[in-house]
């Protein structure tokens, strides 16, 4: 158990902070934000964006970007989304979700841009 890494992450510095599996991860590059885009999109989920300021990432509130994109399924849509999010929003974590319907929970999450904190 020696091997194993601890991840140095605080309250006070935002951007240690970890959220997820994938926050552990290099932050994903164009293409493979597509694929898990697609992987949404494959299993029937609802794709839906939200954001948040760095310095309140921990609340379990993050707004919304507009409503869950019900049904759809063309990926370049939802990554259209995604970039106009991103765009209005430049200092903000964006989150990428994937709403079940049949489980009525998120089948997928995933902060794919870390902003920075002002």
């Amino acid at each position: 158990m020696s091997d194993m890494q601890d991840y140095k992450s605080s309250l006070s510095d935002t951007s240690s902070r970890k959220f997820e599996t994938f926050s552990y991860l290099p932050p994903m590059d164009s293409d493979q934000i597509r694929k898990q885009i697609e992987y949404i999109v494959s299993k029937g989920w609802n794709p839906g964006i939200e954001h948040t300021e760095p310095e309140n990432a921990n609340s379990h509130y993050w707004y919304m970007w507009k409503l869950p994109m019900f049904g759809e399924t063309d990926v370049d849509a939802i990554l259209a989304e995604v970039e106009a999010c991103h765009k209005a929003h430049p200092n903000n974590h964006i989150r990428l979700l994937g709403f079940d319907n049949y489980a009525q929970s998120a089948g997928a999450a995933m902060v794919i841009y870390r902003g920075q904190a002002v």
